[in-house]
């Protein structure tokens, strides 16, 4: 698997997961964020407390996410935007949960760019289906039911192939076997990183 280096020159900050709900992209954020010195932005959590504060916004939210489907773009986009414009990410961040799709992907380039900023990289994060249910049931979430969690991937599946390739044409994309103990897929990403130690 080659490195890659930031385009704004030195070690990658400026990174996305995707992979499907159930792959462990929290779990590798919170450990990744610590390696690498910037902060896990999950746009889950952001959503989940939304929710739970019970505002507009939040009742907005409840609505789209309780049938598994996603969160409108703009509703994202002002999410993202807030929190990317934050103090402790003005020098890089791992993005947990956004972009789901080539339009998110496309908001997340222009936000980026009118703070003078480029995305260093995109990890692919990739599990087998069967473990995947197996995993979200495991959680006990409860937007993770089985009616719900099975939404959720196939929404996964209809989004990610364009997703996946938009990242792929502008050479950003790494993948990585998320079907392996947490240690061995954090060494997996560091080292598509070129931050293997």
């Amino acid at each position: 698997m080659a490195d890659f280096t930031s385009r704004n020159g030195g070690r990658p900050r400026r990174l996305v997961l995707i992979g499907p709900p159930g792959s462990g992209k929290g779990t590798q954020a919170q450990i990744l964020a610590d390696q690498l010195g910037v902060p896990a932005i999950s746009t889950g959590e952001m959503l989940r407390a939304a929710v739970a504060a019970g505002s507009d916004l939040g009742k907005r939210v409840r609505r789209q996410m309780s049938g598994g489907g996603l969160v409108d773009d703009p509703t994202m986009a002002e999410l993202v935007r807030e929190r990317l414009a934050r103090p402790d990410a003005a020098e890089g961040f791992l993005l947990d949960g956004y972009p789901r799709t080539e339009g998110q992907a496309a908001t997340l380039e222009e936000i980026l760019a009118g703070r003078g900023q480029s995305l260093d990289g995109a990890l692919l994060i990739e599990v087998p289906e069967e473990e995947l249910e197996q995993r979200m049931a495991g959680r006990g979430r409860e937007d993770d039911d089985q009616g719900v969690a099975r939404a959720r991937l196939e929404v996964y599946r209809e989004t990610n192939p364009r997703l996946v390739g938009y990242y792929q044409r502008q050479g950003l994309l790494r993948e990585v076997d998320g079907h392996q103990p947490i240690e061995r897929v954090t060494l997996d990403i560091l080292a598509a990183l070129g931050e293997a130690r």
